[in-house]
């Protein structure tokens, strides 16, 4: 045992129970909850976690959300909040805002792309001209060359404006030719950089097929190698592929059989491709007829034959899997940056009929159901904001760990989007419902954020079961100081007591000290969060061990408990950077920030309660038997109250 002060703590069995049930643990990756539930996507989780180990096997992450899971904090992609842009870049960057604002105002005309249903030639050939095909392809081939914190800049503007034609510019170069920019060899790039650039050449990527989505492991297009081994040959067929209809170059997924070299093994394994239309053999469907996002196009891709050169290899044959989850991994933050920039519109048309309508002898803005909506609409929009520049910022200051906190920008900046816009709706009542208003369009637009480059559901079970990975393996490596106690002392000490403490209400994390005076208070909420939750996750662990991939009612808690607390974090610390900036905007960001900090703690408060508290584990019982019972009856169960059919 050991002592601290009137605290007896009783060290070694509970804490190797933990190290040992963890050890379960270990081999959970971010696919969703049923797909890690079948043998072969335990297989493509093994296989990137091999990758990931060879590439960095020392690495330390850096992730503020993977070292949450652990009930820690690792600050350094926090605090301060990053600065990615030096004079050169700013003045760059001001130099294209302009006349990106000026084609929106002169050329862009969102109702005519949306009634339409395509861009016309006038607004692709401004798009060309602009470079915005083209914001990160390096100059040298024909690109601006710009960095994520510039292009985040740049979505802002798009997003505020016309999230259709967003779709079109983002298809094409957030995933559509993404894959050459991270993977490609110097031919690849030197070949393909400058046609999706100059060339005016459309590219598009291209996963999903009609038995896979969100499972990327189940794709059943192949593709065969010669016996030369020269070229592939690709066969099958994707759907809803965004510039399906219109791209020349493709990013392709496809199941290749791979030869283990250590043990000669043969196995199927994806593996990415670059292809032209122009091979032969590629085909396109009619466009889709979309809710939203009208003017992008949406097609499936039928691949017969198409013979691929062995050169057009995207990254590595066997390691599709990997490249296609980097490529989204790799752009998230993007949407982020760009439904900023629409939630900023809502909240300006709310705010200037808040401020004109008259009703009862008053503006509207004077009462309180009014202003706690402008409120709420004007803070999910700062911690989106927020997340964008924190997230493209780390990312261009050379962070790699940027994953989780991508994904779930993702996933809040799409829901707080269609929070915001909802409100804006009820705010101008009537008139927000008419299309002249222009919020129909934008919220027709915003729902299919929520479902593409992985849906919300699926990436709440990516955030929970990656950090709940990382913290299995942590308790590993306790398992392993165990098996040699005397050489490991050091170890079990410092974990042993800081749990125990923990478990008694004591120490912890603080992160008071991290943020400007103003916001010590609000600071105390994301502590108490981050401490709750690490203690949340090693209860999980005993409790469920490698069983918790199952339970995903718990997960989804655990998951939006990491959301509100990670972004309680980014808005203390760009808030506390306006403080030491001194910005006309300093005060109403505190605002904002003690706001959110209050809402959002209380918030992680009661998911944390819902993980521990039996009732609502009986409740998530009672739920599942009643999908079952609709599900059994293909609907409703109950007959009308009439009890007349």
């Amino acid at each position: 045992m050991f002592r601290f002060g009137q605290i007896v703590v009783r060290n070694t069995q509970n804490l190797k129970k933990i190290a040992l049930k963890g050890e379960n643990c270990i081999q959970l990756r971010y696919l969703s909850a049923a797909q890690a539930q079948t043998k072969h996507a335990e297989k493509l989780q093994q296989q990137q976690q091999q990758q990931e180990e060879t590439e960095a096997p020392n690495t330390k992450n850096l992730s503020f959300m993977a070292n949450l899971f652990k009930g820690e904090i690792e600050a350094a992609q926090i605090f301060p909040y990053p600065e990615a842009l030096d004079a050169e870049k700013r003045e760059n960057l001001q130099m294209l805002i302009d006349p990106v604002n000026r084609f929106f105002t002169e050329v862009n005309d969102p109702v005519k792309n949306d009634n339409n249903a395509k861009l016309d030639e006038a607004t692709e050939s401004a798009l060309w001209e602009l470079g915005m095909y083209a914001l990160q392809v390096p100059e040298d081939l024909g690109g601006l060359g710009l960095n994520n914190t510039q292009c985040t800049r740049l979505y802002d503007i798009v997003g505020a404006n016309d999230l259709g034609l967003g779709i079109v510019v983002g298809a094409h170069q957030s995933i559509g030719f993404k894959g050459i920019l991270l993977y490609g060899t110097k031919e690849q790039r030197e070949k393909y950089l400058p046609m999706v650039s100059t060339g005016r050449v459309h590219a598009a990527f291209c996963l999903t097929e009609p038995s896979s989505g969100s499972d990327a492991g189940s794709i059943r297009t192949r593709a065969v190698k010669s016996a030369c081994g020269k070229y592939y040959i690709l066969n099958g067929s994707k759907i809803w592929i965004s510039n399906g209809g219109i791209a020349n170059i493709m990013t392709v997924f496809a199941k290749t059989e791979i030869t283990d070299p250590k043990t000669g093994e043969k196995k199927d394994k994806v593996t990415a491709f670059i292809v032209e239309r122009e091979f032969g053999g590629v085909s396109s469907g009619p466009p889709e007829n979309k809710m939203g996002i009208k003017c992008s196009n949406t097609a499936e891709v039928y691949y017969e034959d198409v013979k691929i050169p062995i050169e057009n290899v995207l990254g590595g044959e066997g390691n599709g899997f990997k490249v296609a989850m980097n490529i989204l991994n790799n752009g998230r933050f993007g949407m982020a940056g760009t439904l900023s920039g629409t939630m900023r519109s809502c909240i300006q048309k709310a705010a200037e009929h808040a401020t004109n309508r008259v009703q009862f002898g008053k503006k509207i803005e004077e009462f309180g159901a009014i202003q706690e909506k402008l409120a709420k609409m004007a803070t999910y929009q700062y911690v989106a904001q927020s997340m964008a520049y924190m997230i493209s910022g780390n990312m261009d200051t050379g962070s790699k760990d940027y994953h989780l906190e991508a994904a779930i920008s993702k996933v809040f900046a799409s829901e707080a989007a269609w929070f915001v816009c909802d409100e804006a709706i009820q705010i101008l009542g009537g008139m927000g419902f008419m299309k002249d208003a222009g919020l129909e369009k934008v919220m027709r637009d915003l729902r299919i954020f929520r479902i593409f480059e992985g849906t919300n559901d699926i990436l709440r079970l990516f955030v929970a079961l990656t950090g709940i990975q990382y913290a299995g393996s942590h308790l590993k490596e306790l398992q392993k100081a165990f098996k040699n106690p005397a050489a490991n002392l050091g170890l079990i000490f410092k974990e042993s007591s800081k749990r125990a403490i923990r478990t008694f209400g004591y120490g912890g994390v603080d992160i008071s000290g991290h943020v400007a005076e103003p916001l010590k208070d609000s600071a105390r909420y994301c502590s108490q969060s981050i401490n709750l939750f690490g203690h949340a996750v090693e209860s999980l662990l005993i409790k469920f061990g490698k069983k918790i991939v199952e339970e995903q009612f718990l997960l989804n808690r655990l998951a939006d408990a990491a959301i509100d607390t990670y972004a309680m974090a980014v808005v203390l610390s760009r808030a506390t950077r306006a403080i030491q900036k001194n910005l006309p905007s300093a005060e109403h960001e505190i605002l904002m920030t003690q706001a959110w900090c209050v809402e959002a703690g209380d918030r992680v408060s009661k998911n944390i309660q819902k993980i521990h508290d039996g009732q609502f584990t009986n409740n998530y019982n009672r739920m599942t038997q009643i999908s079952k019972n609709i599900c059994e009856h293909n609907g409703v169960v109950q007959q009308n109250p009439l009890e007349i059919d």
